[in-house]
């Protein structure tokens, strides 16, 4: 096994794609996506991160947020 190099945002990004949840006996994922508006005190290098491999995560970037409720 070798060590992969991540910034902070990119192992936050990977995590949280890999969270699973199972009820019944189904797994399914925990987190299906993510919610942004960056510019409004977003952690920095999340976007990059985000753009970089976001997974299997859905990005919805928002304008304003009465545009995302």
């Amino acid at each position: 096994m070798s060590t992969t190099r991540l910034t902070m945002a990119q192992a936050l990004v990977k995590f949280l794609d890999n969270q699973y949840v199972e009820v019944d006996g189904v797994e399914s994922k925990f987190i299906a996506g993510i919610f942004t508006i960056f510019g409004h005190g977003n952690v920095l290098g999340l976007g990059q991160a985000l753009e970089q491999d976001s997974g299997d995560l859905v990005v919805h970037q928002g304008r304003n947020e009465q545009g995302m409720a």
